[in-house]
This record gives structure tokens, sequence and C-alpha cells, in this order.
């Protein structure tokens, strides 16, 4: 590997670790120089990282250090986990998951029961769900969908990466009411 090659892995490690949202590997692209191949660079630097302590991972639409799962369950044990979300947040998340974009009458609709505006803002702070556009429809309703935040948080790539909803005993999607 010549220099300038190590310098580009350099230089990519830099920028994952130093960002506190997963990179895209098309902003890495625009950091590395024109002749630099950010695929084969991120295939290197994967290389680099697998089996170590610290991993190369795909989440949110991008690329971030996480801890290698075989040793995360140890680290728990010493690292204090962010406070858990309450029961009918995690449920509402859920159904936003599954079901966005949806407005709270929607959500209110599936759960079978009012949602407070507490469990909103909770996950709004917690950066979990986001306005995606008001519904066509009267009074214009807010509607909700997942933040890159989201798929960070649960280590997924993609919203495709959810398990089939059959698999969490969730009832299939219904279709959104105009």
């Amino acid at each position: 590997m010549t220099a300038i090659e190590e310098d580009w892995l350099r230089l990519a490690e830099a920028m994952i670790f130093a960002a506190a949202t997963p990179v895209t590997p098309r902003a890495l692209g625009q950091l590395l120089p024109d002749a630099a191949d950010t695929d084969a660079v991120i295939a290197a630097l994967r290389a680099r990282y697998d089996g170590r302590g610290v991993e190369l991972a795909e989440v949110g639409g991008g690329l971030q250090f996480r801890t290698a799962a075989d040793i995360a369950p140890r680290l728990r044990r010493v690292i204090q986990l962010s406070r858990r979300l309450p029961r009918v947040a995690m449920e509402t998340l859920a159904i936003v998951a599954y079901h966005q974009p949806l407005s709270r009458a929607e959500i209110e609709h599936i759960r079978g029961v009012a949602l407070s505006q507490q469990t909103l803002e909770t996950l709004l702070e917690a950066g979990l769900i986001e306005p995606k556009g008001r519904r066509e429809t009267p009074g214009r309703p807010t509607t909700w969908g997942t933040t890159t935040a989201f798929l960070t948080q649960f280590g997924l790539k993609d919203l495709r990466e959810l398990p089939p909803p059959e698999d969490l005993l969730l009832e299939p999607p219904r279709p959104a009411e105009g």
C-alpha cells in the first residue's frame, strides 16, 4: 500500500470517527482525492477493523464506528445506557416506523387509545421521529416519520431491515386513510 493510499484510509477513518452522525459514502468521496476509489477505501477500512473491539458499521444510510457486537453485552455492565423509552413511546415508535408517514390521529387509530402530546415530545427530543409534512385533509395534520437517528439507534441501514410485522405480533399494515 502506498503512502497516499494509507493517507486516504487515515482521512476516512478520522472523518467517520469525528462525525456525530453516520457518514455517507458520497460525503466521504467528497473528502477524498479524486483518484481515490471510495468503495475500495471503505472496504480496506472495514478489513482493518475486522475482529477488533470497534467495527465499521453501515447504519442510517452511512458509516459509523460501533462497538463490536460480540463485545457490546460485556460493556453494558460498565457503561451506563441512555434512559429507556416508556412502553407507550416504544409502541408509538414502532407504529411510526412501520406505517410512516402518519398523523397523530392515525397513530391513535392503530393503537386504539389516545396519544399524549408528551409521548410525541419524548420521541422528538430523542431525535427518533420528525415531521414529514402535512395531510391534505381538514386541519392539515402533521405527519410523522422516523429519522436517521432512529436507524442509527437500532443499527439499521434503512427501514427495509425492520423485521416483518408478523414477527413482532403486530397487525399487518393498513392502508392510510385519505
